[in-house]
């Protein structure tokens, strides 16, 4: 009867902690990682319908010294400006972001006229599970730029010298690493944590 308690126990330790450890690792952009889109609306169609929560992680795919992350208030995201940044700018990838509080979150790449292109992703972050964010996509605010000549080698996309080395045709993935699903890292902590818990309940 106690061995019966204790996995009794441990099971339902196991849900407990299974919903509270299943967090999901966003990867930015999917296929496209983090760089210039050649769609300026990218991201934003990549973000919607997504459900994103506190404590999820964002995987940003770039590549150090081509890309960097800057999370930013609204106003910076709109003029893509690197002005009042909420916290540091990350210029080694991938870049791995926690979702730490509910509401707006906003992202630029800060690398010339990157931003300007489409390189900006813009959230909403709620604070519970199953909380939708709106799926209107959203709309830039500024009038797209059209670079002269002389910026055209600070914003052009630059295609990867070896595509099959950089993660296929779209060059989007950093070389030495293995782009993992969108929810493998939530699905690996769940099963560690419930073999836990029933190991937990059948020794004790």
């Amino acid at each position: 009867m106690a061995r019966f308690m204790g996995v009794a126990f441990g099971l339902v330790v196991a849900v407990l902690l299974q919903c509270a450890a299943a967090q999901t690792v966003h990867i930015v952009g999917d296929g496209i990682g983090w760089r210039v889109p050649q769609n300026a609306q990218a991201y934003a169609n990549w973000a919607n319908g997504k459900s994103f929560v506190v404590g999820d992680t964002l995987q940003f795919n770039f590549i150090t010294n081509e890309h960097d992350v800057l999370k930013v208030p609204k106003a910076s995201y709109d003029a893509c400006t690197q002005s009042n940044p909420v916290g540091s700018m990350i210029t080694t990838g991938p870049a791995n972001i926690t979702l730490d509080t509910a509401g707006e979150h906003y992202y630029i790449c800060t690398i010339g006229r990157h931003c300007q292109f489409g390189q900006k992703l813009a959230i909403t972050v709620s604070s519970t599970p199953g909380a939708m964010p709106p799926t209107t996509p959203t709309t830039p605010t500024t009038t797209p730029v059209t670079p002269s000549p002389a910026d055209s080698a600070d914003c052009a996309p630059t295609p990867s010298p070896n595509p099959a080395a950089a993660g296929g045709p779209s060059g989007s993935r950093v070389p030495g690493t293995a782009t993992p699903g969108s929810s493998s890292s939530s699905l690996l902590g769940s099963l560690f944590v419930s073999m836990l818990a029933i190991s937990m309940g059948l020794f004790f």
